[in-house]
């Protein structure tokens, strides 16, 4: 049986689209901590001759986000550079990527890779799904500022020219951030909802998408939990497994994604490691993104979730499939040797 078919524990297990907390990260606030000492340090580090990496490595992976913005201010007063541009100078490849993704701010990070995901020819759907099924309203609201700020057009704007058809019905639909937040369960509207779902669906000649789009971005995570339990009792099967049956493409892809995200978002990033990991060569920008944007939120839990789905631990995993100082650095990120 695998993970997303058990149901048993779904009701009481948090969720870190609704629990705002930084307790499950593995990167946590340096105390006694001096912006001015570490810019000075980062500085030296970077003069001269060579780069000296283990110190970037060890200041920019042992402080939080916000310490590190104020880094990089000290870094700009006494230098007149950005950190950024020094960094970017300095070191090169997936280890320029993975230092420059952890001094920026975590909703300019989120908006940075969905610039990435649809610039140029095709989008990085993969990319897209995994930002809007696994971030809270709150973080979306974030990254459409980010997004307005930088490009001064908006983010719902932008997505409609790159995507189309119900796929992008139901991704515009999450990247509104409108998902209702209400902690509340109500039984009736999650059997109502779950009737629905199978009249719209498995009972149907032809699926109606519509239905699937509207209740799956816009009921709470709770509700949907319920939901979830109502529909496998009056079907038989999961509503990821009708789904799958059901739909094909890319909108199959992102619903999946979000009744993943519902009921485990660090299971489904743990499973999105693992297919980075997986085959013909590594996905590095998943890695760093996933490790990164986790770090200061949901990360001992991916990590849990990874070694029960997996049998073995990310940070072994990630020791294995990357090397010199970007693997360094993912490895510091993932913190202790679990």
């Amino acid at each position: 049986m695998s993970v997303w078919d058990d149901l048993d524990l779904l009701l009481d297990s948090p969720s870190s689209l609704t629990v705002a907390s930084s307790a499950r990260g593995s990167i946590k606030e340096k105390p006694g901590f001096n912006a001015g000492e570490d810019a000075a340090a980062l500085r030296k580090a970077m003069e001269g001759i060579g780069t000296t990496e283990k110190t970037l490595i060890d200041i920019l992976t042992g402080r939080s986000n916000a310490q590190r913005q104020l880094i990089c201010k000290a870094y700009q007063d006494v230098t007149g550079r950005t950190l950024v541009d020094d960094l970017e100078g300095d070191t090169h490849g997936d280890f320029e990527d993975i230092l420059v993704a952890l001094v920026t701010p975590p909703a300019q990070f989120d908006c940075d890779e969905y610039i990435r995901a649809t610039k140029g020819a095709g989008t990085t759907d993969r990319t897209l799904i995994e930002i809007f099924a696994s971030r809270s309203n709150k973080q979306i609201k974030a990254l459409s500022d980010a997004y307005l700020a930088k490009t001064g057009n908006s983010l719902i704007d932008s997505l409609k020219s790159e995507v189309s058809g119900d796929y992008g019905k139901a991704l515009i639909a999450l990247a509104e951030g409108k998902r209702d937040e209400s902690a509340n369960v109500d039984m009736a509207k999650a059997k109502a909802d779950a009737k629905v779902l199978y009249e719209a669906g498995e009972k149907k000649w032809g699926t109606d998408e519509s239905k699937f789009i509207d209740i799956l971005s816009h009921r709470s995570i709770p509700q949907l939990r319920q939901m979830l339990v109502e529909y496998k009792s009056l079907s038989g099967k999961t509503l990821q497994e009708s789904i799958e049956s059901e739909m094909s493409g890319k909108l199959e892809d992102l619903l999946v994604a979000v009744v993943k995200c519902v009921k485990s978002v660090p299971a489904y990033l743990a499973e999105r490691l693992n297919k980075g990991m997986k085959g013909m060569g590594t996905n590095e920008s998943t890695l760093t993104r996933i490790l990164v944007s986790r770090s200061e939120i949901d990360l001992l839990d991916v990590k849990a979730e990874y070694k029960k789905m997996y049998g073995c631990s990310l940070y072994s995993a990630v020791e294995a499939e990357t090397s010199g100082d970007y693997g360094q650095t993912l490895l510091k990120i993932c913190g202790e040797k679990d």
